[in-house]
């Protein structure tokens, strides 16, 4: 727009400049070339110069315009997301060792030696002997009177009485009204927008780590064990018995002694080291991806109808009704009747019986006999045995979960705004000039600017 303003404008002063060189030179590029008669006076200069005339000027104006353009702008939406994460936790274990240890374990021996002696045995003889006595036997018998006895009897007899009463019947009427109601209509229009959501992508890679292990090294060795003490026993003699007549064995006395005992003992301590084992490792590279989501819009669209709405009219109707009630009359009858009331009566008789009663005797016997007599020797005897010694091992594991991370979504929209453009427009404006208050005197040609220019 500019640009064409600028070459209306060269071509407007061109053109006054051609007018301005052929005015001054009569067409031609300078007076050498004019004519005589070309270059005399045509007029007078005084005369022409009193006329009053209209002239253009151009002027240049800027003109606003209002212009509808369409922008984009960028929306932020935030969106969550499960993103996985891999982390390392520690897990303990407990695990079981052997261990062997030496207790000493009493050992219990039942002995058993030979011991006379007397006893005496009680002998226990049952007898019996009759004894006569008297005894009373009860005899009863059951005898039967006869009673007279007058009883009542009820007779129940049922009548009928009529009674009126008054009752009510409904009787329902349906009636219609019209109710004017305002209903809407769910419209639905699917739109479609572009989201960018983020994709992971597991990636395996292998890498040498440092593993800490060891071995169990076993080592045996003697420490003293507790100190022992031990029961001996002397050896025995033979002795005569006087009063028995033969000779009994009289055992030795028992003596205590100390002993220190010796134990085995095995342990294991824990030599560590450190290798280095390939492990492959996952981990997540998270790609952007675009796709188009439709989101559905709703709008209520509201809708006027006319509906018949029932309504229920009850009244009631009254009429008469006579019901037959029964009622019931009670009268009492006497009659004698005659019963047979049973009673017992008891007689007692004698009875002579003869019982064996039994006694008991006891007298004593004499008995020599030969008794085992137990005693008990106890030694003690060493026992290895095995034990479960727990000890705790940790080990790390890698567990992957997930976490919601927030994150922003761009999307362009594109919004209608007015703005105003700049135009400059070129346009003749009128300009009126001045007339001369007087012509010049002497009748020559002025030069101009030398009479009121």
């Amino acid at each position: 727009m500019r640009h064409a303003a600028f070459i209306v404008l060269a071509t407007m002063l061109a053109l006054a400049t051609d007018a301005r060189v052929e005015a001054s030179y009569c067409g031609g590029a300078s007076y050498k070339c004019c004519s005589s008669a070309a270059c005399a006076p045509c007029g007078d200069y005084c005369a022409a110069k009193s006329c009053c005339g209209t002239c253009y000027k151009t002027v240049r104006e800027t003109v606003y315009e209002q212009r509808t353009i369409n922008c984009c702008r960028t929306v932020y939406d935030q969106c969550c997301e499960q993103v996985p994460v891999t982390c390392t936790r520690n897990v303990t274990e407990t695990c079981y060792r052997d261990e062997c240890y030496t207790v000493c374990k009493p050992c219990y021996q039942t002995c058993y030696r030979d011991v006379c002696c007397t006893i005496r045995k009680p002998c226990i003889q049952t007898c019996y002997r009759d004894v006569c006595c008297t005894i009373r036997k009860p005899c009863f018998q059951t005898c039967y009177r006869d009673v007279c006895c007058t009883i009542r009897k009820p007779v129940v007899n049922t009548c009928y009485r009529q009674v009126c009463c008054n009752m009510c019947r409904p009787i329902c009427e349906t009636k219609y009204r019209q109710v004017c109601c305002t209903t809407y209509r769910t419209e639905t229009q699917t739109c479609y927008r572009d989201v960018c959501y983020t994709v992971c992508k597991p990636v395996c890679e292998t890498k040498q780590v440092p593993y800490c292990t060891g071995d169990w090294v076993t080592e045996t060795k003697q420490v003293p064990g507790p100190v022992v003490q031990k029961c001996i026993c002397n050896p025995g003699t033979w002795e005569w018995d006087a009063c028995r007549c033969r000779c009994c064995y009289k055992p030795g006395c028992c003596t205590t002694c100390c002993e220190q005992t010796c134990r085995t003992v095995t342990c294991k301590h824990w030599v560590p080291r450190t290798e280095m084992r390939t492990i492959t490792c996952t981990r997540m590279e998270q790609e952007v991806r675009h796709c188009q989501q439709p989101y559905t819009v709703c709008r209520k669209v509201p809708e006027c109808c006319v509906k018949q709405v029932p309504y229920q009219c009850v009244r009631y109707e009254h009429y008469t009704v006579t019901k037959q009630v029964p009622y019931t009359t009670c009268s009492w009858t006497c009659e004698n009747i005659v019963k047979r009331v049973p009673y017992q009566t008891c007689s007692w008789t004698c009875e002579t019986i003869t019982k064996r009663v039994p006694y008991t005797t006891c007298s004593w016997t004499c008995e020599n006999i030969t008794k085992r007599v137990p005693y008990t020797t106890c030694t003690m005897t060493q026992e290895v045995r095995t034990r479960k010694v727990p000890y705790t091992t940790c080990r790390q594991v890698c567990e992957t979960r997930m976490v919601t991370k927030t994150h922003c979504v761009p999307r362009q929209v594109v919004e209608t705004k007015v703005i105003c453009v700049p135009r400059t427009v070129c346009r003749q404006v009128p300009i009126q000039t001045a007339c001369s208050p007087a012509p010049c005197q002497g009748g020559a040609v002025s030069v101009p600017g030398s009479c009121g220019q």
